[in-house]
This record gives C-alpha cells, sequence and structure tokens, in this order.
C-alpha cells in the first residue's frame, strides 16, 4: 500500500491523522504531492515507518529547510519527480495543469497531483491520475489523503 497526501499546509493535527492512517495501513512508501510549507510540519512524517518521496508546491517557501528536514525520510525535489516502485513507473508534480503533457508521453502507471485542493481519482488511458485532495483542510474544511493499491491499480479517498 502507498500513502498520498498534499496540500497539508503545515496542518500538524491533519498530518498526525495522516500518519495514524498510513501506519494503520502499513503503507511501505508515503508520497507527498506539495506544499508541506514549513519544515516543522516536515517534521511530523519522521513517525512514519516508511520513506517519503515529496516535490516542492507553490507554498513551500523555505526549501532548504524542507531539504533537510526530508534527509532522513526520503527526498524532496522540485517536479516532476519521476521514480520506479514495485515494477510501476510513477510521476510527482503539484500542479494540475502539468497533468495533460505528462499523460501525453504515455510513460506512467501512477500520476501524482494537488495543487487544487479537491479529491480527485480518475483511470485515463493506462494511466490512474489520483489528487488526495487537501491533507490541511483549510479551503474546504474536509482534511482528505489517498491510499493507493498498486497492485490493483485502485486507489482511494479517505478523510481524516
Amino acid at each position: 500500500m502507498i500513502g498520498i497526501m498534499a496540500d497539508s499546509h503545515d496542518n500538524l493535527t491533519a498530518i498526525k491523522k495522516a500518519v495514524s492512517l498510513f501506519k494503520d495501513a502499513k503503507c511501505e512508501l508515503v508520497i507527498h504531492a506539495g506544499d508541506v510549507v514549513a519544515p516543522f510540519a516536515a517534521r511530523e512524517l519522521e513517525a512514519l515507518e516508511c520513506p517519503v518521496k515529496a516535490v516542492f508546491g507553490n507554498c513551500d517557501g523555505e526549501k532548504i529547510g524542507l531539504e533537510k528536514a526530508f534527509e532522513s525520510l526520503g527526498e524532496i525535489r522540485e517536479a516532476p519527480l519521476v521514480f520506479g516502485h514495485g515494477g510501476r513507473n510513477y510521476l510527482i508534480c503539484h500542479f494540475h495543469f502539468s497533468v495533460v503533457s505528462y499523460l501525453a508521453l504515455g510513460k506512467y502507471d501512477f500520476i501524482i497531483f494537488a495543487h487544487t485542493h479537491k479529491p480527485e481519482i480518475r483511470k485515463q488511458g493506462e494511466t490512474l491520475l489520483i489528487n488526495p485532495g487537501e491533507t490541511g483542510g483549510w479551503l474546504s474544511g474536509k482534511c482528505t489523503a489517498a491510499l493507493l493499491d498498486p497492485a490493483a491499480l485502485k486507489a482511494q479517498i479517505v478523510p481524516l
């Protein structure tokens, strides 16, 4: 199982709930699609028992501090972050408007994106697109994350 979150925007309570969800689901990897915001929020991810792969979002201003916080977690970098895991190809970006160009390449089993704060899971061609919504819940009042079963090519949005 893979945990997916985004747009957590320093909401420590929501981040802790996401960490608990991911630990209970025995996630082997967690993906953050941007807007952690501050290093103190990233440190909450240290409670995970798996690596974290993340990209910067438009509100991640303290990039050097975030890079330091992620040294013990996994990695954070500018989007897109492309990697293979469990025989599947992943692309993580923050901005939703980038998705169309990445889809056109036809290389990815999963494209994880964010920025809209609206949860979405849809299949387009052979690619599963996942926006976990806003973990922080500041805009909609709804804190969400996603769980991905890469073997089954299925994901679900989970309220926190």
